[in-house]
């Protein structure tokens, strides 16, 4: 049995690398402009941008002056400012093997 597994791909996502670089989404969720590897997946985008957009978007409608957002993980920056409805959004991961 253990020789067959050898053959199987394994149905769990590999690890990723942390992206570094920036895109513009615009109101309705499209991407016009992104300086992000090939390599990340554009899903992952998508759903980041549309998280941001909806933040903003209640923001707006609560009347919360809210022109800037960042989002700061232990591994991972990610920095979004408004533009008219839509957003340019700022990856940038984290060195942790500083102290």
């Amino acid at each position: 049995m253990g020789l067959l597994s050898l053959f199987t791909k394994s149905a769990t996502p590999g690890l990723i690398r942390l992206p570094s670089g920036s895109f513009t989404i615009m109101p309705d969720g499209k991407i016009v402009a992104s300086t992000l590897p090939q390599s990340f997946p554009i899903t992952h985008v998508k759903e980041i941008g549309k998280h941001v957009l909806a933040t903003f978007a209640l923001a707006r409608n609560t009347a919360a002056p809210l022109s800037e957002l960042v989002i700061d993980y232990a591994s991972l920056k990610i920095t979004a400012k408004e533009m008219r409805g839509g957003a340019m959004i700022f990856l940038a991961p984290r060195d942790l093997t500083q102290k």
